[in-house]
């Protein structure tokens, strides 16, 4: 399985439970599970992180040092990604409201294209939202992809603080 990481993961975990300077083994321990080809992050969602800037910020240090190990090296799927935006959004949606979506259809589309993926997300279910309202579980939902919260995707390749220890 591949788990691809929306931005929220990563953006959450160095802001709240897994900062860079109190839980560093979790940051090594991603770029472990990259190396190993078990997390990757499309291009899309590499740059939506590394546009969120702010002064002194190590999430983009970070990732600015270990993009090529994260990326999911392949071009998105235009006709899986138009699916996505048409079946799992609208097919009419405006500009404004594909801005409110962000990269999240391309997440979807990139899940899409291989049974062994799972979309990595902080964002929670809410299945009355409609249009760009959408969540990213629910959408996964609509085309049977795979979709974990980042405890789920912790537990499942068992982080813990002491993970050099088991290999």
């Amino acid at each position: 399985m591949i788990y691809l990481l929306d931005a929220n993961v990563l953006i959450t975990a160095s802001n709240k439970y897994y900062r860079f300077n109190q839980v560093p083994e979790f940051w090594e321990w991603l770029l472990y599970q990259a190396n190993a080809g078990k997390v990757k992050m499309p291009l899309e969602i590499i740059e939506e992180v590394l546009a969120g800037r702010k002064k002194n910020d190590l999430l983009v240090d970070w990732m600015k040092d270990n993009k090529k190990v994260l990326l999911l090296n392949e071009d998105v799927n235009s006709i899986l990604l138009q699916r996505v935006k048409d079946e799992g959004y609208a097919p009419d949606l405006k500009d404004d409201e594909l801005e409110q979506i962000g990269y999240d259809p391309f997440l979807v589309a990139y899940g899409l294209a291989s049974a062994n993926r799972s979309v990595v997300t902080t964002e929670v279910s809410a299945p009355a939202k409609i249009r760009q309202n959408r969540k990213l579980p629910d959408v996964c939902q609509t085309f049977s992809v795979s979709c974990l919260d980042t405890f789920e995707f912790t537990q499942v390749l068992d982080f813990r603080t002491a993970w050099k220890e088991l290999i």
